[in-house]
């Protein structure tokens, strides 16, 4: 059904060219996997970290962040392109975080300090991959942008080409066609039996007919 205040041909419908293609529907699948690998990592490092947080406040958002990861994801799979910029902007974001982030829990790997649920050195590890992956995030979701999964297009119903194209608008040409004239067939030669020669000797008007014959 074409969207609200579109109107579309008798026996066409509106489709989707690009997201017809083998390299769209690859980039929408890494983009929905990076998100959703983005959100396992915030989760884990979270609830794994949660006892050392700096606050409560901090968790949620993080927990937040990572549930519109998994949003985002199911939004791509059925081909949203409209969040794609903002999922890469939360990514820039994110990479910032963690770079910020990481030390802290390395710093925290000393004896005498109580450890969260996951080890520091490990919580260190898992905020310095989330580096990374945000980086490809940002990559991924600019190229799947750039492939414009909104553009529409009629084509017949069914993908039918019975459906002739309607006639060209009043004022415009329609097509032109090039008519190639035959060449008319060529004289008897002067040589055939059946050529009457009048500049033969002998020739008059008395119904003298060629020596040839």
């Amino acid at each position: 059904m074409p969207p609200k205040g579109v109107t579309v041909r008798e026996g066409y419908e509106l489709w989707h060219p690009n997201r017809e293609k083998a390299e769209s529907k690859t980039t929408k699948a890494i983009v929905a996997f990076v998100l959703l690998i983005s959100a396992a990592l915030l989760v884990i490092i979270t609830l794994g970290g949660w006892e050392r947080l700096q606050s409560p406040g901090v968790g949620f958002i993080t927990l937040f962040w990572a549930g519109l990861y998994v949003l985002f994801a199911i939004l791509v799979m059925r081909w949203n392109r409209g969040l794609l910029p903002v999922a890469s902007a939360m990514a820039i974001l994110m990479a910032i975080f963690a770079a910020v982030a990481a030390d802290g829990w390395f710093a925290r790997a000393k004896e005498g300090l109580d450890d969260p649920a996951l080890p520091p050195d490990l919580l260190g590890v898992l905020t310095i991959v989330v580096i990374p992956v945000q980086l490809l995030l940002i990559i991924v979701a600019l190229v799947a942008f750039n492939q414009a999964w909104n553009v529409e297009e009629e084509r017949p119903i069914g993908g039918r080409h019975d459906v002739e194209d309607p006639p060209p608008p009043a004022g415009q040409p329609g097509e032109q066609r090039t008519v190639v004239e035959e060449d008319p067939p060529p004289p008897p030669p002067q040589d055939s039996p059946a050529y009457s020669r009048r500049d033969d000797e002998g020739w008059d008007d008395g119904g003298q007919v060629s020596p040839a014959i």
